[in-house]
């Protein structure tokens, strides 16, 4: 377990960046954190750090965003889902099999979903701009 001190959104974003720059493809990364704690922010990086010069927004009302180039990310909200029955029903399995980075923000609303090898992400606001980042099952960033 590695623990981050984000004094910024440019901070996260940084993190997230060297986070993701030797993610392995098919690489789960289940995201926990509330409301406005920057998990976006950290998949904005995420998505720099693979090579990957997109606009990421959240998927909140999409429940999944693609960003494809040479590495794939599949970016996955889960706020508006009561379950993993229904992440299941959206392609979850179809979605790991191509080998993708898949981010999965509000993770806790689809934990049966996850085989036990995800890396978890927890973002903590501290302040307004202050946050505690925990990553825990990869290597330190």
């Amino acid at each position: 377990m590695s623990e981050y001190l984000s004094h910024s959104e440019a901070e996260t974003e940084a993190l997230g960046a060297r986070f993701a720059e030797k993610l392995p493809g098919g690489a789960v990364i289940a995201m926990y954190g509330d409301l406005g704690a920057g998990k976006t922010a950290f998949v904005r990086g995420m998505a720099r750090g693979m090579g990957l010069n997109c606009r990421v927004s959240s998927p909140t009302f999409t429940i999944v965003n693609e960003y494809l180039g040479d590495r794939e990310l599949i970016h996955f909200d889960m706020y508006r889902l009561s379950g993993a029955d229904e992440l299941f029903d959206i392609g979850w399995e179809d979605y790991l099999a191509r080998g993708a980075v898949c981010a999965v923000e509000w993770s806790e609303n689809v934990e049966d979903a996850f085989f036990g090898d995800e890396i978890r992400v927890t973002i903590e606001k501290l302040s307004d701009t202050e946050r505690k980042i925990t990553i825990e099952g990869a290597k330190p960033c």
